[in-house]
């Protein structure tokens, strides 16, 4: 009989295959253009953050990066949906910051 431990992970494994094959296809990362308008918005919304006194202390992660790198990077793992459900939590997260 296998360990408890063990046979979870061999469920997690496969539901995670089986959901796997239920994604569409047709969702594709985002193209090299559209990452670098997605990073310069980023980079605006992190100083924002970053230079407002309500907004610094929760503005921590990835998401809040000041490495153009980084969002450039993770945009271009991502569909355009993505990208724009993350702008979007930036910006949710500043209006709620700055009031």
């Amino acid at each position: 009989m296998l360990k408890a431990s063990t046979r979870t992970a061999i469920l997690t494994a496969g539901l995670m295959t089986a959901l796997a094959c239920l994604m569409p296809v047709t969702a594709q990362a985002a193209d090299r253009a559209f990452c670098a308008g997605y990073t310069d918005a980023a980079l605006n919304q992190v100083h924002i953050a970053l230079s407002s006194p309500n907004c610094v202390a929760g503005a921590r992660g990835a998401r809040w990066s000041p490495e153009r790198q980084v969002h450039f990077d993770w945009c271009l793992t991502q569909p355009p949906a993505a990208a724009a459900a993350e702008r979007q939590a930036r910006t949710e997260f500043l209006r709620g910051c700055r009031g």
